[in-house]
């Protein structure tokens, strides 16, 4: 009960870590605290109260630091919806249009939802390895749910340019963060039961063991689905995240560096081909390459955010003091240069620091459980985290290309929200059962072996 007591006392750090960034956002904007730090404080305290007990009657011996790392990530994501809306809506009545209604609210009831499918799949899936049963089911869901968007009219899909959601009545779902899920369960699913053939090698070339050109169906395959969403949804933020996913997966199960080599091969002849075939790709490499070109319209957004980050210098200019709205989707695609901005270098360090504690506890949780298929599912979805933020973070500071995809915890959107819970709540998983579980197998084996050894002399 000591893993959960820590967590207790780190999860209530969080929301008091929330509530007086909240009350600063208030004292620059009306010199003042309003109940609102009252109102949403309280709220992430009976959500994140809620989520806890979960954690302490499903999986009483899981990860302590896990759900903590995401609640701060999630309060500090909610404070800055909260700063971005008083700056949007102090900028529509000064240019006498209707305010927005915001985003802060709807993200609150978005984590009200994550929270309640956390709890759900922690009380549906109580042992993870029956998740390896339905292999071929996550992979047909996945690929549905990726592909959707692509058979839609644009009027249900489009957004800005790319194909990524479905839009109807007023309510829209991006099918890929779910998607994301399914696929690395099939992955990780599929990998374990395929290991042996995928390992093997019928040459050597340069040094590297080459696999058989028949086990090059799978990674084929996964490149051709990465290149048919950045063709048809025009998404290169989805295209690059899952065929990562795929190589690295694929690489941590064969522990074969060729496979690695093929993987960024494959990557770099579909980006390159991309670039020569489609205009949307051009333009965002170009932009990439010179934002200063055009800055006042293709290079705006990127130029706005450099700005931003330039601007937040070292300790950054304070919450509710600099100009983030002034960058496009600042509180979606964006969010990283706000916080550079109101928290400068070291809310950023501080930020980073926090995604690099949730995955370094993802691959802990992965070393420590028994099964093969636990291994790489706990893998998979750490990677997955570490792999977006890199994208997202990458793009914002003109490492790589910009590609349009949501920062976890701290972007506001319902979809990446909800799928980033239900991660949390498969890795708690996880690691409730490493805890838990009793020798493996191989453990026993080499253990009867050593005692018959012992034996026989």
């Amino acid at each position: 009960m000591n893993r959960r007591r820590t967590e207790a006392v780190l999860l209530a750090f969080a929301v008091v870590v929330a509530m007086a960034a909240s009350a600063a956002v208030d004292l620059a904007h009306d010199g003042r605290v309003t109940t609102d730090v009252l109102t949403y404080g309280l709220g992430l305290a009976l959500l994140f109260g809620v989520a806890h007990a979960a954690v302490r009657v499903l999986a009483p011996a899981a990860d302590p630091l896990l759900l903590p790392a995401a609640a701060l990530l999630n309060g500090v994501g909610l404070v800055l919806q909260r700063r971005l809306d008083l700056a949007l809506h102090d900028r529509a009545v000064q240019l006498g249009n209707e305010p927005p209604s915001g985003h802060a609210g709807q993200q609150l009831l978005w984590t009200l939802v994550g929270v309640v499918l956390f709890t759900a799949v922690l009380a549906v899936v109580r042992d993870h390895r029956l998740l390896d049963r339905y292999r071929y089911t996550f992979a047909a869901v996945g690929l549905v749910l990726l592909l959707l968007p692509t058979v839609l009219p644009a009027r249900y899909s489009e957004v800005n340019g790319a194909k990524i959601w479905i839009r109807f009545a007023g309510f829209s779902l991006q099918p890929s963060e779910i998607a994301k899920i399914c696929l690395i369960v099939f992955f990780a699913s599929y990998f374990v039961a395929k290991r042996e053939l995928l390992s093997m090698a019928t040459r050597r070339i340069a040094g590297l063991n080459l696999p058989r050109a028949r086990d090059l169906g799978p990674v084929l395959l996964a490149w051709a689905a990465s290149v048919a969403v950045l063709v048809r949804e025009k998404d290169l933020g989805s295209s690059l995240l899952f065929f990562g996913i795929f190589v690295v997966m694929l690489y941590v199960a064969t522990e074969r560096t060729s496979w690695l080599l093929i993987g960024l091969a494959l990557f770099s002849a579909g980006a390159f081909a991309a670039y020569r075939m489609f205009g949307h790709v051009r333009s965002r490499v170009d932009v990439w390459l010179d934002p200063f070109q055009d800055p006042a319209r293709r290079g705006y957004q990127l130029t706005q955010g450099l700005f931003g980050l330039a601007t937040g210098g070292l300790t950054g200019t304070g919450l509710g003091n600099g100009r983030p709205e002034t960058v496009p989707f600042a509180g979606t695609d964006f969010i990283f240069a706000t916080i550079g901005e109101e928290l400068g270098l070291v809310g950023v360090v501080a930020v980073l620091t926090v995604f690099a504690l949730f995955v370094a506890r993802g691959i802990r949780i992965a070393l420590g459980v028994r099964d093969d298929f636990g291994k790489l599912l706990a893998t998979g979805l750490a990677f997955s985290m570490a792999l977006q933020v890199f994208v997202v973070v990458g793009g914002v500071t003109r490492l790589i290309p910009l590609t349009g995809i949501t920062l976890p915890f701290l972007s506001y959107g319902g979809s990446s929200l909800v799928a980033n819970y239900v991660v949390v709540a498969l890795l708690l998983r996880i690691s409730d059962a490493g805890r838990h579980a009793g020798p493996s197998e191989r453990d026993m084996a080499e253990l009867t072996g050593e005692m018959t050894q012992v034996v026989l002399r």
